[in-house]
């Protein structure tokens, strides 16, 4: 195991040990709400959001504890977005993370709710948080604002919007990638940032990259990766008209693309006075996935 798989692995461990811990004080009613929620949040994944909040914390000297809450508060947004992307209205898929998607086990109707439960614990996690640590203030609202209508909702409209567009934009493409999935990674980077840890500059421009990257391997794991690799239905892009990389530039620009990226993300961390060393392996990590 390399030392940027132990890090992944201790960071992973701690960002579980936090999910457990709010689903096992979880006591809302009725129980499909509250199974619901839990379905979606112990369904495995990355945890990379959270991980990065972590782990920028520790590069930048702020005390994790500090960033503990956020970065719960990160990963159920996300974990909610997942839920509502999966409904049959979005993007209509029966998997994720190689299990049934919820609305396939709960129903639409409780699935929508399950995500409006995890997205408004979100922010009453980080209302918590700000009240008793005011320098969380500027880090909280930049994750309510990737969120919203600025970041993550305003791209999985774009994302629905152009679905079967005739005539295929680079700029349309860069506003999806940098809404639908960049907001919310770049907002996990810069919370240490904005909490005293500095380089917000620096780790804006890297979380914007970053963002950038994922999506772009996503859309080319979606055309060569199978269901048992990547956990969801692979070809959906293709088939519902999607505005991709892939359908933009082609398969083998777009990995072409990746290297760029990649690059672009190692270059922006040229200007931090600190040791780089796991967000520089998370970069060549995220090039380099299969899943």
């Amino acid at each position: 195991m390399t030392q940027f798989q132990k890090a992944l692995k201790k960071y992973r461990e701690t960002v579980d040990a936090k999910v457990d811990d709010f689903c096992a004080k979880l006591d809302c009613r009725p129980r499909v709400l509250r199974e619901g929620m839990i379905y979606s949040l112990k369904s495995g994944g990355k945890r990379v959001r959270p991980i990065m909040v972590l782990a920028c914390a520790d590069m930048l000297g702020v005390e994790q504890e500090r960033v503990l809450d956020l970065a719960l508060a990160i990963e159920l947004i996300h974990t909610y977005s997942l839920i509502h992307d999966d409904l049959p209205e979005m993007d209509n898929d029966d998997f994720r993370r190689g299990r049934p998607s919820n609305h396939a086990v709960f129903g639409p109707g409780n699935a929508l709710l399950a995500g409006d439960g995890l997205l408004n614990s979100a922010y009453g996690i980080m209302l918590k948080v700000c009240n008793e640590d005011q320098t969380a203030l500027a880090a909280a609202n930049w994750i309510c604002e990737a969120a919203g209508i600025y970041g993550m909702i305003g791209g999985q409209s774009a994302d629905l919007l152009h679905e079967n567009d005739s005539c295929r934009d680079e700029q349309i493409l860069d506003f999806i990638y940098s809404n639908k999935t960049g907001k919310l990674i770049t907002a996990a980077c810069v919370t240490p940032c904005l909490m005293g840890g500095g380089y917000f500059l620096e780790m804006n421009t890297y979380g914007e990259r970053l963002g950038k990257l994922f999506q772009l391997t996503d859309d080319i794991l979606d055309v060569e990766g199978s269901r048992e690799e990547i956990g969801k239905t692979p070809g959906k892009d293709a088939k519902e008209g999607k505005y991709t990389a892939v359908s933009l530039y082609g398969l083998d620009n777009s990995k072409k693309k990746v290297l760029s990226l990649q690059q672009d993300c190692l270059d922006a961390l040229e200007g931090i006075d600190r040791d780089t060393w796991f967000f520089r392996e998370l970069a060549n990590y995220i090039a380099g996935r299969t899943n």
